[in-house]
C-alpha cells in the first residue's frame, strides 16, 4: 500500500512540475457572453497552470472574424494564440488559409474525438486534420409560456409533430382572441427555422461532404412546406432578432424556437416573466420522426503564429475538454457545452427556478446525440442569403411549391459557389 501511495504521489508530482513548467501570456480572442464565459474558466486553469497567464479579449462577432481573415492573409501576422469561430464560417479558413491554423491532432486532438457528438467534428476537419475543438451548442427546443399555454388548453406533452403544433396554435388564437402567436419567423430577415427543420430532417445547403448543393432535396422541401403551413395558417409572427424580444417581453408570443444558448437571451430580457417559462423538443416533421436540430455553435482553434501553442492548447483543453470548464460556463452564461461527460455533472440535473424548476438542461442536453450532422461549408453565407430571399419570395406567393422554390435556390447556390447540385 506505501509503495502505491508514493508512485501516486510521485505521478502528481511530475503533473504538477509539467504544469507549472509551462510559463508566459497567451491571448484570446472573442465576442460578448462567450468572451465573459472564458474569463470565468481562467481562474481554475491558473490553479492547474499557475504561471501562465490568460488574456481574453473581446472584440465583437464580427471583427474577430475580420481580423482573423486579415491576419491570416497577412501570414499569421497578429493573430492571438486561441481564436474564437463560428461552426458555420469555420471552414472559410481551412479552405482559404489552410495553413493558419494548427493541426491540433499533432497536440491529442483525436485522443478527444469520442468526448464531443459528432455533428459538432463535421465542419471543424479537413481529412485527417483537426483544425479547431468544439465549445458550445446549439441544440434545438421549444421555449413556452406555461401560463399562456395552459389559458388556451394547451398541453406540451401532446405537441409531437408540427401538425400538433400548427392545432396547438389555433387554439391558442381562439383563446386570446387571435393576439398570441405560437412564434416568430426571420422571415426576409433570416433563414433561421429553415435551417432548424432542414437539419432535423437530415437536409442542408450542402452535402457532408462539401461537394454539393443540396438545398432541393426532400427532408429540405419537407422543412418549408412546414414553414409555408405555419404561415397560412396565422399561427406565427415574422419579426428579426429585436421584434422577437419585444414580442416576448410583450407576451405576443407564448413559443420561441431557437437553439437552447437562446435561454439567457429570454431570461435577461424577461426576468418579470420567471417560472413562467417551460421547455419542450421540438416537434417532429411526421411521427415518431426526430425531434432534435442545432443551430449555432462555437468552436476553439490555434493559430499557426502562436509562440505558445502548448499553454494555448493546455488552455483550450481546460475550457472545452473538462467538465469543470463547461459547467462553469453554463452556469454563469448560459454557453451549452458539447463535451458529453458534462452532462453527468449534478447541475444538469438540477431544477432552474426561471423555467418553473423544470431541469432543462437534462432534456436540452439529452438531445446532443440525435442531431443529424449539416455542414455549412466555405459558402455558408452566400447560401444563406439566397435561401433568406427564396423563403420571402415562396411564402409571399412567387413560387407554386416548395420545390419550386428550392430548386430556384439550388440554382442560384451552384452558380455562386461552383458547387453541382446534387443527384
Amino acid at each position: 500500500m506505501k509503495a502505491r501511495l508514493l508512485a501516486v504521489a510521485a505521478l502528481l508530482g511530475l503533473a504538477w512540475a509539467q504544469n507549472t513548467a509551462l510559463k508566459g501570456e497567451i491571448t484570446v480572442w472573442s465576442w460578448d457572453i462567450a468572451a465573459k464565459a472564458l474569463e470565468a474558466v481562467v481562474p481554475s486553469f491558473n490553479k492547474l497552470y499557475p504561471n501562465v497567464k490568460v488574456k481574453v479579449v473581446d472584440l465583437g462577432n464580427q471583427q474577430v472574424f475580420d481580423r482573423g481573415l486579415a491576419g491570416c492573409a497577412a501570414g499569421g501576422a497578429d493573430l492571438p494564440d486561441v481564436y474564437s469561430v463560428e461552426n458555420n464560417e469555420a471552414e472559410v479558413f481551412w479552405n482559404r488559409f489552410p495553413n493558419c491554423f494548427t493541426d491540433l491532432t499533432a497536440l491529442g486532438a483525436n485522443q478527444l474525438r469520442k468526448d464531443f457528438p459528432e455533428f459538432k467534428w463535421t465542419e471543424l476537419t479537413m481529412g485527417n486534420k483537426v483544425f479547431a475543438i468544439p465549445w458550445d451548442s446549439g441544440p434545438v427546443v421549444i421555449f413556452y409560456r406555461r401560463d399562456l399555454y395552459q389559458k388556451a388548453g394547451i398541453d406540451p406533452n401532446k405537441i409531437a409533430t408540427w401538425d400538433d403544433f400548427i392545432a396547438a396554435g389555433k387554439k391558442m388564437l381562439q383563446a386570446t382572441g387571435g393576439k398570441v402567436k405560437m412564434g416568430t419567423i426571420a422571415n426576409g430577415q433570416d433563414d433561421e427555422w429553415f435551417r432548424m427543420l432542414a437539419n432535423q430532417n437530415a437536409c442542408f445547403y450542402f452535402n457532408n461532404q462539401g461537394t454539393a448543393v443540396t438545398v432541393n432535396q426532400p427532408g429540405c422541401v419537407r422543412a418549408l412546406d412546414t414553414i409555408k403551413k405555419l404561415a397560412d395558417a396565422g399561427v406565427v409572427a415574422f419579426g428579426g432578432w429585436n421584434e422577437q424580444i419585444q414580442y416576448i417581453k410583450a407576451s405576443a408570443v407564448a413559443s420561441a424556437m431557437f437553439g437552447a444558448w437562446y435561454e439567457g437571451t429570454i431570461r435577461t430580457n424577461a426576468p418579470d416573466q420567471a417560472g413562467k417559462w417551460g421547455v419542450f423538443l421540438m416537434p417532429a416533421s411526421q411521427k415518431g420522426g426526430v425531434r432534435a436540430a442545432n443551430l449555432g455553435g462555437s468552436a476553439l482553434a490555434i493559430p499557426a503564429s502562436s509562440k505558445n501553442k502548448e499553454a494555448a492548447w493546455a488552455f483550450v483543453k481546460h475550457a472545452l475538454a473538462t467538465t469543470e470548464g463547461q459547467i462553469t460556463m453554463l452556469k454563469e452564461y448560459g454557453l451549452v457545452p458539447s463535451y458529453l461527460p458534462a452532462l453527468n455533472d449534478p447541475y444538469v440535473k438540477k431544477p432552474q427556478p426561471y423555467w418553473g424548476n423544470q431541469p432543462i438542461w437534462e432534456l436540452i442536453l439529452g438531445t446532443l446525440g440525435k442531431i443529424p450532422p449539416a455542414r455549412g461549408t466555405q459558402y455558408f453565407q452566400e447560401a444563406r442569403q439566397i435561401m433568406t430571399a427564396v423563403q420571402a419570395d415562396f411564402l409571399a406567393g412567387k413560387y407554386k411549391t416548395a420545390q419550386e422554390a428550392l430548386d430556384a435556390a439550388a440554382k442560384q447556390i451552384s452558380q455562386a459557389t461552383g458547387l453541382p447540385i446534387g443527384k
